[in-house]
């Protein structure tokens, strides 16, 4: 069972299974008394409406400019800004990938929570909302993934990551946007400088932003039983632009490059709240939620952290960012730890050996036969 397989039937396999176990999941997020966290930009204009707030807001600032957690932690004054903060909407506030004013919203999300934790954390908590999805377009996007329906000997000779650039190519802003980024990243500058790294991102970013995931992700994660399938899928994001470089850089030298940047912290962070290995659930995902993961994988191309499949294996698929753990010195068993989330990680290799598959087959007819019982 290949990584691309893995993703699509878990996808299908997990929504399944929640919504024969809770039949009224798909009634909204107000179940069990969660509401939707506001978006920090309204989170902003709250408080800049409330005296208090905004001037406890303004001070917390002035307290992170220059100085060090326990510095600031250490001054009363700065104490006191940071409990009322935490009352306040500001502090439970999260943002919308894609949204008119992410940016913002993501800086004004950072302003508050770097003050809250050490700031050098292995994890940290995304600043995203959390996804939700509607069965209809599970079993939708499952079938696409998964070949649901076909002919099981045509599907084994299908080029399905061909099938995918077609099927985006019958889309007009799928067709528009995937051509202008194969357009922006193939183009050479100088013999010395294949493409502009930077426009190339933008323009990937761009697309996965914008087009529905019913075409981006089968282009991504299309199951490929060749060699030439399997170099089309690792081509999707055009690595020798996107990707690669001359030599590669050192994990945490490229997460703390990456950290710098509003959006590539939120995209990673995205990434470790949705795809970290959970051993507490069938999938090894958290909450089970395979959708939450695949997105989040998504939302890290068109940055320094852009992951990628590293070879053309049609099976055997580990994927990982352009980096290595060479020169880590004493730092080398947490770089380690960084590159397996991605070439190591079950969330995202769930099934690999279909053992995975067999427990989420035999929960999912247990739950069918709780619900609808055999006359």
């Amino acid at each position: 069972m290949i990584l691309a397989n893995a993703f699509c039937l878990f996808f299908f396999l997990d929504e399944t299974l929640r919504s024969l176990a809770s039949p009224s999941s798909l009634q909204g997020p107000e179940l069990h008394g969660w509401r939707p966290p506001v978006d920090c930009v309204r989170a902003n204009e709250l408080c800049a409406a409330e005296s208090n707030c905004s001037s406890r807001y303004r001070t917390l600032r002035q307290c992170l400019a220059g100085r060090d957690r326990n510095t600031m932690l250490a001054n009363k004054e700065c104490q006191a800004a940071l409990e009322v903060l935490q009352e306040s909407p500001l502090y439970d506030c999260r943002c919308k990938r894609g949204m008119k004013k992410e940016l913002q919203c993501l800086q004004i999300y950072w302003s508050i929570h770097l003050g809250l934790t050490e700031g050098e954390e292995f994890y940290e908590a995304s600043p995203y909302e959390p996804v939700t999805s509607r069965l209809s377009d599970i079993f939708r996007l499952a079938s696409m993934f998964s070949g649901t329906g076909a002919d099981p000997v045509v599907s084994a000779k299908s080029n399905h990551c061909l099938d995918a650039a077609k099927a985006c190519n019958l889309n007009d802003n799928c067709k528009k946007l995937r051509s202008s980024y194969i357009s922006i990243c193939n183009r050479e500058i100088s013999p010395t400088e294949r493409c502009n790294r930077r426009k190339c991102h933008k323009a990937l970013r761009q697309f996965f932003d914008r087009v529905p995931s019913e075409f981006t992700y089968r282009m991504l994660f299309c199951s490929c039983q060749d060699l030439a399938c399997a170099e089309r899928r690792r081509q999707t994001i055009l690595p020798s632009c996107s990707y690669e470089d001359k030599e590669k850089p050192n994990c945490l030298d490229l997460r703390g490059v990456c950290r710098t940047d509003h959006l590539c912290r939120s995209r990673l962070a995205d990434f470790h709240a949705n795809c970290r290995a959970s051993y507490h659930t069938v999938t090894s995902c958290p909450a089970d939620n395979y959708q939450a993961c695949l997105g989040s994988y998504a939302g890290m191309i068109g940055f320094d952290m852009t992951p990628n499949y590293v070879d053309s294996s049609p099976t055997g698929i580990v994927v990982s960012p352009w980096c290595n753990c060479r020169g880590s010195g004493n730092m080398e068993e947490e770089c380690e730890k960084f590159l397996r989330d991605f070439t190591e990680n079950p969330c995202l290799r769930a099934g690999a050996e279909g053992q995975q598959l067999q427990r989420v087959k035999h929960v999912l007819h247990r739950a069918h036969d709780k619900y609808h019982p055999r006359e």
